[in-house]
Parts: C-alpha cells; structure tokens; sequence
C-alpha cells in the first residue's frame, strides 16, 4: 500500500517506530514512561529545496525506506488512514542508519 501523502519542499514523512516495551535488563516499562521514540522510517519524501541563490533546486538526501534519527521534539503529527505519522523538515534529521 503506498502512501498518498506528498510532502512539499524539504520535507519528510516518517513512520516512527514503536515504544521500547522494556529495558535492556529485561523490566517492563509501563505506558506512562515510556519515551516518545527518535527514530523512524521514511515513508515520502518531498522533492528539496531551491537555492536562494542560484535558484536551483537541492535534492534530499534520504529515501523512501532510509531509517533516520531526529529530535525528540521534531515534527508535526499527524495521523492518516488509522496510522501516526510525523512530518519534519530535513534539518530535523541527525542521521541515517
């Protein structure tokens, strides 16, 4: 099922992944600690930016399917078709795995 959601300029679309269910040490986490998670994975990506200078346009680095690490507090959520998405700008992004 692909996504019909089309980002515009240097934005992204990213599914983020689940909550950590437990620790490393094997204890469970309730709902209320859990974290808001800081990674996800690309789902749409709009086309880049223009240059201010020279008017041309940047393309984005990342890909549809690319597992990236953003901001804690990155984003706009958003929720299509029965699932919670997070659109950021590509500065918002830290890395790819």
């Amino acid at each position: 099922m692909a996504l019909n959601i089309k980002p515009s300029a240097d934005r992204v679309v990213i599914e983020a992944a689940p909550a950590e269910e437990k620790t490393a040490s094997g204890l469970y986490i309730p709902d209320t600690a859990k974290e808001k998670p800081q990674k996800g994975t690309v789902v749409a990506v709009g086309p880049g930016k223009y240059a201010e200078q020279t008017g041309n346009l940047i393309p984005m680095p990342y890909k549809v399917g690319d597992v990236v690490l953003y901001g804690k507090y990155a984003g706009t959520e958003i929720t299509h078709e029965g699932k919670e998405y997070l659109i950021m700008r590509e500065a918002d992004i830290f890395a790819t795995l």
